[in-house]
Formats: structure tokens, sequence, C-alpha cells
């Protein structure tokens, strides 16, 4: 069902991603609460009332974990560093948490793996949370020092650093919609983190290179934003929902500035002085990381910015509702390369499929068909002269899915939450039997 690996470059990177609030077990090694803690302590917010305090216990099973991206044949393994973890209180250090990501990384390479470390996947401090949090300018500085000391203990063994995974999610999935830690429904709360998470990428970008970090890049997430109908309104609507989406974070770190139809909604809420922060935003970049899932469609709701109402397609859709759309992959790519990033290093950083279990455990096979059609996309786009570098499935293993708790799975290995045992699925194989 999958490509041959030699339909792909000698040099195309193959790997397997995780983050490290969804595998690790926050309450291990000294790590510090993080408002990921707070929100799922909070109820109403997770669907199973679940948190990360366990999670698969990555903490303490790594070197299976490793075993495993190693045995299905993978080039690199895409983790995240815990900034509560490293730092409890967001600015002082926890020797024993740096400790636990020195024995990661001499481990992927004692395997033969390439270590590509995301610096945040999401579990800000807690203590950093009460001050703000990415309302606050300051943690441009905070996100720095932090970048800072991880590049100090890790960097010379790195193959390659992103600063942020998904600003999109950062910012307005949890300072508008209100889906995601810290839960706000707020228009200028929202607007402050989407400006200051990518002053703190063009801030963490500056340090970093002159700590003499190499190999520097951000990963952004694209979701195809068509009309819902053939009606002026609902086409308006999905060209906004694109601009916030798809346009605002990359338009910003190449130069281009915010896209205006965006702007027309958050403009008035951004911190004054916005203006003064773009050239160091858009600092360059050794490459681009870019996380693809799905499609959502977009009609006109009356009432307030940006008067949306979204829904999905009639494709068939994933565990998690969403509409499986592999040539939208194809369109971004593209699209990206025509229109932003040029000749640009880019990577499939995240890709993948929640499925819900079989009967068999080992029986994901609508999975493998997945992957197959998104690489597939992914070669087209590359035969149409993208310079496309690597791609990264989503996820090693079954874990913590946020707001969604331990229900929805997206592993190529199934994770038996009560024994924490680890079983290869069929994804896994098909991908050894690729990569082998």
């Amino acid at each position: 069902m999958l490509p041959n690996r030699s339909d792909f470059p000698t040099n195309f990177t193959f790997g397997a991603a995780t983050a490290a609030y969804q595998i690790e077990g926050s309450a291990f090694g000294n790590a510090g609460p993080s408002h990921w803690d707070s929100f799922a302590a909070t109820p109403g917010n997770i669907a199973d009332n679940s948190g990360g305090a366990r999670a698969c216990d990555h903490y303490h099973l790594w070197e299976t974990d490793l075993d495993l991206v190693r045995d299905a044949g993978f080039d690199a393994y895409r983790f995240s560093t815990n900034w509560a973890r490293v730092m409890p209180d967001g600015r002082k250090l926890n020797p024993q948490g740096l400790d636990f990501y020195d024995r990661l990384v001499d481990g992927m390479l004692q395997r033969g793996l390439q270590p590509f470390l995301t610096l945040y996947h999401w579990d800000l401090p807690a203590a950093l949370a009460d001050q703000g949090g990415w309302r606050n300018r300051d943690i441009a500085a905070w996100f720095a020092d932090y970048a800072k000391t991880v590049q100090a203990r890790l960097g010379d063994r790195l193959a390659s650093t992103a600063t942020l995974n998904e600003p999109w999610c950062i910012a307005w999935l949890s300072h508008f919609l209100g889906h995601h830690a810290p839960g706000m429904r707020d228009i200028r709360a929202a607007a402050r983190a989407m400006h200051h998470v990518l002053l703190a990428h063009g801030q963490g970008v500056q340090v970093l290179r002159s700590e003499g970090a190499r190999n520097l890049g951000i990963v952004l997430n694209f979701e195809t934003s068509h009309p819902a109908d053939d009606s002026l309104a609902a086409q308006q609507s999905a060209d906004r929902q694109d601009a916030i989406y798809n346009q605002w974070f990359i338009r910003a770190i190449v130069g281009q500035g915010y896209p205006e139809a965006a702007l027309d909604g958050l403009q008035p809420y951004l911190p004054s002085g916005w203006q003064d922060d773009m050239d160091l935003i858009a600092a360059p970049l050794d490459w681009l990381g870019v996380n693809y899932y799905t499609r959502n469609l977009h009609g006109h709701s009356p009432g307030l910015w940006p008067n949306d109402r979204p829904g999905t397609g009639p494709l068939p859709k994933t565990q998690m509702g969403w509409e499986i759309r592999p040539e939208g992959l194809t369109e971004f790519l593209l699209r990206l390369s025509r229109d932003h990033a040029g000749d640009l290093p880019i990577l499939v950083t995240e890709n993948g499929m929640a499925l819900a279990p079989a009967k068999d455990i080992r029986d994901d096979a609508d999975r493998v068909v997945f992957i197959g059609d998104h690489l597939r996309a992914a070669k087209a786009a590359m035969d149409q002269g993208v310079n496309l570098q690597g791609y990264f499935y989503w996820s090693l293993l079954d874990n913590y899915e946020w707001a969604h708790g331990y229900g929805p799975r997206f592993g190529l290995v199934h994770v038996d939450y009560d024994t924490l045992a680890r079983t290869p699925k069929a994804s896994w194989h098909a991908f050894r039997d690729m990569l082998g």
C-alpha cells in the first residue's frame, strides 16, 4: 500500500513524531505544572476527564520507544522538550529535566536516529500562565531564555530545531475558540497571542543563531478552507478563515506582513507598536515545517467577526471527525512554494490519522491506506518542483490527544493505557517494509 522508498530521493528523511506532554508523564522527574495540567483538572475541558500526569510513561520507557522508531527503519525522530520539565517555574532550571533529554538525544544517536527537536509543543509552565502567558509580551524573552538553555545542553547533537509547533493552536484555538489551554474566548487575548507567539519565535531564532544553532525552522499547521456553498458570504467566510489559519503566520515569517482579511478583525486588539516587531519575526529560516490533516467548509454566521459557520465535507472521516483529503497536502505544498517559501526546504512534520482500534488492535488497514495516499500526494508536489525534504508521521504512539483525552488513536504503535504495553500495528509494519 505504501510507495517504495526508492520513489523518493536518497537524502529524503522519513521520521515519526511525538510531543512531550502527550507521552512523557508530567508527574515524573520534578517537572513543574503546565497550563495543560490545570486545564485538564478543570471539569468539562477534557472529553474523558483525563490528564497527562502519566500519559504513556515515555519518561521511563523511552528506550523501548526509541527501539520502535529504529526498528521501523525511520531516519529521524521528532520530539519536543517540555518547558515545564526543563524550567518548572518557567525560569529556574531543573537539572533532572535536562538530564532526561540528554539521555534521550544520546539514545537517538546510539540508534542511528537524527534528533529533530521542537522547543515548544504547548506545555507552558503554569507560573508563566499566571503572568499572562502568551498575552504578555515578556513571554518572548522568557522563551528566548528557555531556548538558549536547551541549546546549550543539547545543541551539539541536534539535527534540527524548531522553535514552536502550530502557532495557530497556541494562539487562536486556545485564546479565541477556547478549546485548548488556557481555554479563553477573548478576541483581545487572541490578537495578542497571535502576535506574541511570532515575536517569541523571532527572539528565539535570534538567540539560537547567536548560540551557534543550525538548521532552524518553525512548524505551522495548514487546513484547507473551502466555502460551504456558492454564496458570496460563504466565500468571504472561507477567505477570512484562510487568512487567520493559513496566512497569518507564514506571511509574517517570510516578511510579507499580516493578511488584510485577518487584520480587519484583529488590528484593533493587537499590541501597540506591533509593526516594529515584524523585521525580527521575519528572521531567515533554514526550513519550514508543514502539518497537514484535513479540510473544513465555512459558511456565513450572522453577528460578530469573523462570522464563521464551520462544517465538514462529504468525504470519509477519521476518528476525530476530520475529513480525509490527501490532495490538500499537494495543494498546500505547491501554494507554499509558489507564494511564500520559494525554494526554502520544506518538511511535512505531521500528517496522520486517528482510527478507533479494531477487534485485533494490530489491524489498522485504513491508516495504511491514509499514509500511502498522503505520501503519494507529497511526491506529486515534489514532482512539480516543491523542495520537500522529509515526511514525519504523527504519531509514533497512541497518546494523550489533548482535549479529546485518550480516545483518539493516532499511533503506529498501540498503547494499552492500563499496562502501558506497546504493540506495533500494521501501519508500523508497512513502514518497516517500505523503509527496511
